[in-house]
């Protein structure tokens, strides 16, 4: 422990001396120090210290001036002074990127590392003078040399590449600032909406997690991830996924009397409580680790040290299994820092979607394949135009190498090096990724106020080739306000509310305790915000129905719950998935027990007895009377889509106390109260939203917990099925006996045969949700692979988020669970916003290709012009600074321009792309060969016989430091018209005639339309030299503008020619092949370990790092767990895997693999025998993935 005390000594907040923190301990009677050594204890150990330190968890709580009941006081003050003493609830964000940092970043292009090579190359050669009548037999190399100015003029193309490169970089570095600041927009904005429950001055008020301090009493519940270390003080059936700390996936059940520590970063997966904060930020559990994995950081730190805020999510890794094979994922929901760093983590990791997302991967083929030619192209001119030189002038004129030629000569080859480097410059399409991201930032952007907060960058782009939505009902289609409207007590079926003198009041009674009680205490009806408005609920939505029906029978839930205080219930079975239903027990005056119990009426049912009579007294309820009940009662409530809920009771003796952990034996027997008809209206703008998506392609699938007659009513409703509609609505046993074979494991083909016409799947399991997501990406019975989106709200929703394309969390409803594992989040809960992501996705993919079908046109012209200029006129038509300031319009503005048009409703009229579907279509690739020859032609035309056209001098074999020409300058002036003019045919890319459809509604795009004509009149009438450019008259100025704008008539052919007529023109830029994809389908595992192995390759350095530094840490990491405080601390990486192993019940020996490279599994576990040591992770152990392995611990590591 000596080492562990000396390092954890660093993360205390520092304080001015000793005294000063004997003061604060003064202040409250317990100190920093003794809470982290009591967090860092268990069980019994904990209860012991607890004991043995302050008495009990009530004194604790007085020690730290707190209340049990009312918790903090609102007072600024005492807040400040907690945070003084036991620090703030935030790790510190690391600081951003500086701009200059950003500059230097983009000057490590390498393509501009080249030019700023050859620019200083020209640069010194220009300066060097033989003297001149040596010169006289260097060849034609210097036959112009003497014109005026020569000396002046030498060095001025070198310093005007230098000058655009530096252009180049400034913007680059710009558009990189400006996205890492929007990114902390986004991040701070994620922040913000994550809060908290916490008690103050005796009111539960939500808190931004930041702002929660020791001694704050938080209110714990079912998928809440905990933002602070506590000790429960009271709670009901509670369970903790700490797999997050430990790596163990099962569940702990805590309780104040056996284990009451809870830890920050973990998942409440069962039950509620309230807790008493200990430890938050560095000094929590979480951030100790965190602060330990960062300790000494250097390098490394850019790459995975993340400032947490809360010590939450941000640390969570973001695992993902598909079929036994892991991959890891950094994906924070929060992270202070954001920006950069996030955007590189994305791109680092963006593994487990099966491949990047699928445009990305079209990009990256297209660029490298675009690259690749362009080199081809450059190394070609550069030879030719050598040959061509060394030919001419040594073998043709015969003359020999003098020494003092030799600069002139070599200013010539640089020249030649120059040319080369400016046709790849203008060959490789470096303006992708900046449109890719400034189309992706500006939708994220825009997508925020249609209520889309994303996440993750490419989920936005993936969104538009959705083919198939899972949505869930409660919340999403339906406006989530649940009121009781239909009602069956006494033998009676009412079918409004009744009155409260039509029910025996002996029933009314039992009605009024039983929704009272056993309704969690944090559902609640508060007043309306506005004055004649609908009454607020608050918590679980179906729990305040019923608390409104109460209201509705004139009785009130508040003096019930005040006679029994939440810590009076003596034992509270809370609702899961699997259960379906909530009991409460209570303890009667006389010492016997009563339990009160709600649940899905069909369930329930099966479990009563007896039955409330019209006499109010309880007569027998036999499986016949069952049969009538769901017949006559809740089978007509469900087909008018109420969702029907059974209340019941049961009385129980004390004496023998029964066995409370027996569920199975206490739930049963009950006495049925009453079942009532829930009504939850369809959110009125749900049925045009779904219309639209079928418009477009998307079949919408309802998969809810609801009973099949609810759920089939309100998808009516909605329009998810129409009557005449070939179509399936299934239950969650029916579906899993369908696609199960004999030995009950799930069967693809089985799959296949259903979800194609699957539209509602009811009463299912979130178990059920992810296999039919799973089965519908993994099906290969259409050609198209499908891209699946789904929606969810729960804790056990996380699964099915993680394995769609896109996953879709509730904002409202969520819990942190869900929001952690999910894409995008929903921020008002509502379907027709899922809409509008489509929307968006699909613009985004369109906003790439209308740049791509612009770009492409200009660089199969610019490479064409340069290279055959270059070999016939042995000098490229275009200079290398003209080249950069094309390559400026065509990359960055354009980008900017074509990557922010606003979508428009017309995208929804059209069927998905699909994966495999190419980047460049027929139509596109038609746009861009025709554009391309009329732009070749009109060049070629001016090159050869232009100075005739205009009579002027000719620009053609010109010397060395000639001043620019007209003719060429005309050349270069009507290359770049034609190019703006280009840039308003590319609007359209599906042969659309009207290129002007819209075009103010962008003033991005006509203010950059507007400024590039502008800077280019400068650039031609005051460039000079610099811009190898000779001022224009008026009449020239008119013929180039005039060819501009015969690109326009030009588009308007184009678009005549049916596309269909070309079988010549081959489409560009497909996603993966078939045979790669259907490898990568069959060989997940492998794919997704290659993958990830590849990515973590680039930081192959690291070894030589992180060997150093594995003992150091190590030490630092055993001692810390051998302090008793958690098994395997290092496991803090691998957060979701655990629970999902434990959803999905899967147990693989991927998984085993991966526990174990995390340092030690808690003895005596199932996984204990497989562990090897640190020092043995190469040693012959079990391993079905020897390579990914030793990655993986170093990423666990640093």
């Amino acid at each position: 422990m000596g080492e562990m005390a000396n390092s954890a000594v660093e993360f205390y907040p520092k304080r001015g001396g000793g005294g000063a923190e004997a003061n604060h301990a003064g202040d409250f009677g317990v100190t920093l120090e003794e809470l982290r050594s009591l967090m860092e204890l268990r069980g019994a150990e904990a209860l012991q210290k607890i004991q043995d330190s302050f008495g009990d968890v009530e004194s604790l709580c007085q020690r730290l001036k707190s209340s049990t009941s009312d918790g903090l006081s609102d007072n600024p003050t005492d807040l400040e002074k907690r945070r003084q003493a036991f620090g703030q609830n935030f790790i510190p964000p690391k600081k951003p990127k500086t701009f200059l940092q950003l500059v230097w970043e983009a000057l490590q292009d390498v393509t501009l590392i080249i030019l700023e090579i050859a620019a200083i190359i020209s640069l010194c050669l220009s300066f060097y003078q033989p003297p001149g009548h040596e010169s006289e037999g260097c060849g034609n190399g210097s036959g112009g040399s003497e014109d005026e100015g020569e000396a002046e003029a030498g060095w001025i193309e070198g310093a005007a590449i230098l000058l655009s490169v530096i252009c180049v970089v400034l913007v680059t570095a710009f558009n990189d600032w400006s996205k890492e600041k929007q990114f902390r927009g986004l991040q701070s904005r994620i922040e913000l909406e994550q809060r908290f429950a916490v008690v103050r001055n005796g009111n539960v008020i939500q808190i931004p997690v930041a702002e929660m301090v020791v001694g704050d009493m938080a209110q714990v519940k079912y998928g809440d991830l905990l933002p602070a270390d506590g000790v429960l003080i009271q709670g009901n059936d509670l369970k903790i996924d700490e797999s997050s700390l430990t790596g163990e996936s099962d569940h702990v059940r805590k309780s104040v009397e056996k284990d009451p520590m809870l830890l920050s970063g973990t998942h409440v997966m069962e039950g509620s409580g309230r807790m008493l904060v200990t430890a938050v930020g560095v000094n929590s559990q979480t951030g100790i680790i965190f602060t330990l994995l960062g300790a000494g950081e250097g390098e490394e730190e850019k790459k995975e040290k993340k400032g947490i805020q809360a010590a939450v999510e941000t640390n969570q890794n973001k695992a993902k299994k598909q079929d036994g094979a892991v991959a890891m994922e950094m994906q924070p929901l929060k992270s202070a820092e954001g920006g950069e760093v996030e955007e590189k983590e994305k791109k680092k990791t963006n593994v487990p979607k099966k491949e990047k997302s699928v445009l990305q991967g079209k990009l990256t083929k297209l660029a490298v394949q675009i690259g690749k030619a362009g080199l081809v192209m450059s190394a070609i001119t550069v030879i030719i135009l050598v040959l061509y030189f060394v030919i001419e002038t040594f073998v043709v004129e015969g003359r020999s190498w003098l020494p003092e030629c030799t600069p002139i000569y070599v200013q010539y080859f640089v020249k030649f090096f120059i040319i080369g480097v400016t046709v790849l410059v203008v060959a490789v399409p470096e303006g992708l990724p900046l449109a890719v991201t400034i189309s992706l930032a500006y939708s994220v952007k825009k997508m925020m106020k249609d209520n889309n907060l994303v996440r993750h960058l490419d989920a936005c782009e993936t969104m538009g080739n959705a083919t198939a939505i899972c949505s869930d009902k409660t919340g999403t289609l339906t406006t989530n306000r649940m009121t009781v409207v239909q009602s069956y007590i006494n033998d009676q079926h009412f079918r409004e509310i009744p009155d409260p003198s039509q029910i025996h009041h002996n029933t009314l009674e039992m009605i009024v305790n039983a929704i009272s009680i056993n309704c969690a205490y944090t559902s609640k009806i508060m007043p309306p915000d506005v004055e004649g408005g609908l009454p607020k609920q608050v918590g679980n939505k179906t729990e305040c129905g019923l608390l409104g029906f109460l209201l509705d029978l004139k009785r009130d839930y508040a003096p019930v719950r005040e006679q029994i205080p939440e810590e009076k219930l003596y034992k509270v079975y809370t609702f899961n998935s699997v259960r379906k239903s909530m009991s409460t027990v209570v303890q009667m005056p006389d010492g016997s027990f009563r339990l009160y119990s709600k649940g899905a009426s069909e369930i329930l049912l099966k479990k009563c007895s007896s039955i409330l009579g019209a006499n109010g007294e309880a007569r027998n309820f036999k499986p016949r009377d069952r049969d009538e009940m769901v017949k006559k009662v809740i089978e007509p409530m469900a087909c008018e889509g109420l969702r029907t809920i059974c209340i019941a009771y049961r009385d129980l003796p004390c004496n023998p106390e029964p066995d409370w952990d027996n569920e199975a034996e206490i739930v049963t027997d009950l006495t049925c109260i009453a079942v009532v008809g829930i009504e939850d209206p369809v959110r009125p703008e749900v049925p045009e939203a779904i219309c639209k998506c079928q418009r477009a392609g998307i079949t919408v699938r309802m998969v809810t917990g609801d009973n099949i007659n609810t759920a089939r009513a309100i998808a009516a409703k909605c329009g998810i099925i129409q009557p005449g509609d070939d179509f399936l609505c299934l239950e969650g046993k029916d579906f899993n006996r369908r696609i199960r074979n004999e030995k009950g494991e799930i069967d693809q083909e089985r799959i296949d045969k259903i979800w194609p016409k699957l539209r509602v799947l009811a009463r299912s399991s979130p178990t059920d949700k992810h296999t039919l997501v799973k089965g519908i990406i993994d099906s290969t019975v259409l050609e198209q692979r499908q891209v699946v989106a789904v929606t969810g709200d729960g804790t056990n929703d996380g699964p099915a988020l993680k394995k769609a394309d896109v996953g879709f969390a509730m904002g409202i409803a969520g819990t942190d669970v869900a929001k952690e594992a999910s894409d995008i989040i929903l921020t008002d809960d509502n379907f027709s916003s899922i809409v509008k992501a489509v929307m968006w996705g699909r613009n985004v993919y369109d906003s790439i290709s209308k740049f791509l079908q612009f770009q492409l046109t200009v660089n199969v012209v610019a490479v064409t012009v340069a290279f055959t200029g270059a070999c016939i006129t042995q000098d490229s038509p275009l200079k290398a600074v003209q080249m950069l300031w094309v390559n400026l319009i065509m990359d960055t503005f354009a980008s900017l321009a074509l990557a922010t048009e606003p979508p428009t409703e017309a995208l929804l009229l059209r069927k998905p792309y699909g994966r495999n579907n190419p980047l460049i279509s027929l139509t596109m690739m038609k746009n861009i060969l025709g554009h391309g020859v009329y732009q070749l032609i009109i060049i070629f035309t001016l090159l050869f016989v232009g100075e005739k056209i205009f009579n002027i001098d000719s620009g053609r074999n010109a010397p060395l430091h000639s001043p620019p020409s007209e003719h060429y300058t005309i050349i270069f002036n009507t290359f770049v018209l034609m190019q703006l003019f280009n840039e308003i045919n590319a609007r359209k890319i599906h042969g659309e005639r009207n290129v002007f459809d819209g075009i103010f509604g962008n003033p991005i795009f006509c203010s950059i339309v507007l400024g590039t004509f502008g800077v280019q009149i400068v650039i031609v009438q005051f460039g000079g030299k610099p811009f190898s450019c000779a001022p224009l008259n008026v009449e020239q100025w008119l013929w180039c503008l005039f060819v501009g704008v015969g690109e326009l008539l030009w588009g308007q052919v184009i678009a005549t020619v049916p596309t269909s007529h070309l079988k010549c023109l081959k489409e560009a830029g497909h996603g993966p092949g078939t045979d790669e994809m259907t490898e990568d389908e069959l060989a997940d595992d492998e794919e997704e370990i290659d993958h990830a192995e590849r990515e973590l390759r680039r930081g192959q350095i690291l070894w030589f790092r992180g060997l150093n530094r594995i003992q150091t840490q190590m030490e630092v990491v055993s001692t810390f767990k051998r302090s008793g405080s958690f098994q395997g601390a290092v496991r803090r990486r691998s957060s979701v895997l655990s629970q999902l192993h434990d959803v999905t019940n899967i147990s693989t020996p991927t998984h085993v693999v991966l526990s174990t490279a995390n340092a030690s599994a808690a003895p005596g576990s199932e996984f204990h025998k497989h562990e090897p040591l640190v020092g043995q992770t190469d040693s012959p152990a079990p391993n079905p993935m020897p390579l990914a392995q030793p990655y993986f611990f170093i990423s666990v590591l640093f």
